[in-house]
């Protein structure tokens, strides 16, 4: 159960530098466009009794201090950016940069090449200085212009090269195992008396951080997968009897699954991780599509890369880098078991498989998402200057706030299936709310 003490944010220090910053037009009085440390916002914003509304649970809000604890002209800052592939990344990177470097004066940011790789001096890859040629036009790429790596590195071996580079800041850019790197570099500056401001920019396609209402990328996801399943079903009506499987991203949120869904309106079957479902049997999923298929001739299915595990036979592939439970190939398992399905029913298919994961992963940002990654960035660059370390920034009710990484990595938000949205994937499929009996 939450409580008040979780989100409580560390600072480095009192802050006794007056901020660059300059937001006020003549006569007016400059405080006002600061945020204080005391302006929160509350965790639930709905309740049915006043007596229901909590005060003590609220996030502190994102933005602007008027005092800050680093003097920005000796101000060193590093960038990293960590795991998967995401659109957005570069836009991040820009934005940070310029936040740094043209608002706050900071004259030095360093972009570590290829992840937490880059922060151990035995992978050889020396960070680069970057400036404002160097970024100006990168918002414009797909992928990070620094490299990522997954997996991780001692934090005693990153904190002294981050000490040996006279680092003051670090940005880091990825998911819970990216965050979770980052809170054991906040503990080890901590224990050391290094005051090392680390502000994490939640960065996962899947959207599947807690208590981020949205991370960048998840929009633009959702177009380029809404153009392959209107393909797909192209692909699935142009044929007698076609069926379309298209397997999306989604290790343990279906939210990508069900946002396309219901942004393409054409899919027929959704299966995502936070259900299970029966594959064989009357009411299972093969029998519902074979009722599909009787009635129409075709059909469209996405299933999101966690879905339907325990069906897969086999060991477990092990872990990866980043110490994530490998997963079975739930595409190519269900695309054998469709084939076989129908081959056993003398019912001839013609069954299209698409993956396009890595594609969709690679794209540059969309206008939304670019959008977002400029508000997230500028907001870390204002956390780190005030101070704020081992914290994040994210997105509440559509205000920015600062959520202490510890929290952010001791859960993933999932998709629950009494929400709005799987309600509305259900009513945009017809399929069932529960395969099977």
């Amino acid at each position: 159960m939450l409580k008040a003490e979780d989100l409580k944010v560390d600072n480095l220090g009192e802050r006794r530098i007056r901020s660059p910053l300059r937001f006020s037009l003549p006569g007016e009085d400059p405080g006002l466009l600061f945020t204080p440390d005391e302006a929160h916002l509350l965790y639930r914003a709905d309740f049915a009794r006043p007596e229901d509304v909590q005060p003590e649970l609220a996030f502190e809000k994102a933005g602007p201090r008027e005092y800050i604890v680093f003097e920005p002209e000796r101000t060193t800052a590093a960038i990293v950016t960590c795991g998967g592939l995401c659109p957005g990344l570069n836009n991040v990177i820009r934005s940070v940069y310029l936040q740094l470097h043209h608002n706050y004066g900071v004259r030095r940011v360093l972009g570590i090449r290829y992840g937490y790789q880059g922060l151990n001096p035995a992978a050889g890859l020396p960070p680069l200085e970057l400036t404002a040629e160097f970024v100006e036009p990168i918002h414009k790429l797909g992928g990070t212009v620094l490299g990522t790596s997954r997996g991780p590195q001692d934090p005693k071996v990153m904190v002294d090269f981050l000490a040996s580079q006279n680092v003051d800041i670090l940005f880091t850019v990825g998911g819970d195992g990216t965050q979770r790197g980052a809170h054991e570099i906040a503990l080890e500056a901590r224990r050391r008396g290094f005051p090392l401001a680390v502000v994490g920019i939640p960065k996962t396609i899947d959207n599947d951080i807690p208590y981020v209402w949205e991370t960048f990328g998840y929009k633009t996801a959702l177009r380029e997968a809404r153009e392959v399943l209107d393909c797909a079903h192209a692909e699935a009506k142009g044929v007698r009897n076609g069926i379309s499987l298209v397997k999306l991203m989604g290790r343990h949120s279906g939210s990508i699954a069900a946002g396309a869904t219901l942004a393409s309106q054409e899919v027929n079957f959704t299966l995502i991780p936070e259900i299970p479902f029966a594959l064989e049997g009357e009411g299972g999923f093969l029998d519902c599509l074979t009722q599909r298929m009787r009635a129409r001739g075709h059909a469209l299915i996405v299933v999101a890369e966690g879905a339907g595990q325990e069906h897969i036979p086999g060991e477990s592939p092990g872990t990866d880098d980043s110490g994530n439970p490998r997963l079975k190939d739930i595409g190519a398992f269900l695309k054998d078991r469709i084939a076989g399905h129908f081959r056993r029913l003398g019912i001839p298919v013609t069954l299209r498989y698409f993956d396009p994961s890595y594609i969709i992963r690679s794209v540059p940002a969309g206008t939304e998402d670019s959008l977002l990654c400029d508000r997230l960035a500028r907001n870390a660059v204002h956390a780190a200057m005030a101070g704020k370390t081992d914290v994040l920034i994210g997105l509440w009710y559509n205000t920015f706030i600062h959520v202490p990484i510890p929290l952010a990595i001791s859960e993933k938000k999932r998709l629950s299936p009494t929400s709005e949205v799987w309600r509305s994937v259900l009513l945009a499929t017809g399929q069932p709310a529960r395969f099977g009996k």
